[in-house]
């Protein structure tokens, strides 16, 4: 098991190499594996960047980010601005049913909203909307309509884990509640949780999950 010593090192080593990201000013402090990140970045798309750096450092039990978006002159932009661009953006994407979604910016931060078929879809705007310019933050409210019963949702999702070889497959809990799916159990690492929460989000007709998933030492 890494020390805390070791992980800000690998972290920090991580924010350097990646070439979407500029590590100055970003402050990184380790406590039992969770890993806290502080500090301004220029855009909403570097803090998404930094977050999946440290999700890709082996031995990361958690992640706190405190890092505040401060959009240079150049890069800032009108609420106006944004939701026509935000629109545009959706309806270019073949992945994204635009109709569908309705898009609200307020100081910059873009709020989404509607119903789509599958998760794919809520995704897909969510990454259409992040290397916007001016956009400051983004909370999507998106649900996704249900499609099947509830015994076939957690049959699928077992299904899943197993065929995608998480390791703990065989002891992660999975409880049903309509379109609601909550995980439980042990995982090794971060990674991994992340890996069972894709997978639940990929069963057709879940709207959303709750993790309770703990990583073990």
């Amino acid at each position: 098991m890494k020390t805390d010593s070791q992980l800000k090192a690998e972290v920090t080593t991580e924010l350097a190499w990646d070439a979407a990201i500029n590590p100055v000013g970003i402050g990184v402090m380790v406590k039992n594996g969770v890993v806290t990140l502080s500090g301004h970045l220029d855009t909403f798309a570097e803090k998404h960047a930094v977050e999946r750096a440290v999700r890709r450092v082996a031995g990361v039990r958690g992640i706190a980010l405190e890092l505040d978006v401060k959009l240079s002159a150049e890069h800032k932009r009108s609420d106006s601005e944004i939701a026509q661009v935000a629109s545009s953006a959706l309806r270019w994407s073949s992945l994204v049913p635009d109709e569908r979604i309705k898009v609200e910016v307020e100081n910059g931060w873009v709020t989404l909203t509607g119903e789509v078929d599958w998760s794919y879809q809520l995704t897909s705007a969510e990454n259409s909307i992040r290397p916007l310019l001016g956009v400051r933050g983004l909370t999507n409210q998106v649900t996704i309509k249900p499609h099947v019963s509830s015994k076939n949702i957690g049959a699928d999702i077992t299904a899943a884990l197993t065929r995608q070889a998480i390791r703990e497959s065989q002891h992660i809990g999975i409880g049903v509640d309509g379109d609601v799916v909550t995980l439980k159990g042990k995982v090794h690492s971060l990674a991994e949780r992340d890996a069972a929460i894709g997978a639940a989000f990929m069963a057709r007709g879940v709207s959303r999950v709750v993790d309770k998933l703990e990583i073990s030492a």
